[in-house]
């Protein structure tokens, strides 16, 4: 885990047992994660200019406008081209060799 030994692990599976416990924390660390992958996703379109930047604007100011009118997905498919994919949050958190492993 290339954790240095004067750290050590801080963490162990008890730490965790919540998410999984029952309740609605899973549910809402659920959602906290999609949004991230969201984000990231997002912001790669920037990033990589894959479309010009205004238009993208325009396709990302189309999600804000229609609001609740629309299926979430369909407004997202129609911002970025396709469904969101997790290889953008993967690269931020230094872990894209983990996706094609």
């Amino acid at each position: 885990m290339a954790v240095p030994k004067e750290i050590g692990l801080r963490h162990r599976l008890p730490h965790f047992q919540h998410l999984f416990a029952g309740g609605g924390y899973a549910a809402g660390y659920y959602a906290y994660l999609w949004a991230e992958v969201l984000d990231a996703d997002g912001f790669a379109a920037f990033a990589k200019r894959e479309r010009l930047r205004s238009e993208l604007a325009a396709r990302l100011k189309a999600i804000y406008s229609a609001g609740d009118t629309r299926d979430p997905m369909e407004l997202y498919g129609a911002f970025r081209g396709r469904e969101p994919a997790i290889a953008a949050l993967l690269q931020q958190r230094g872990l894209a060799e983990a996706q094609s492993g």
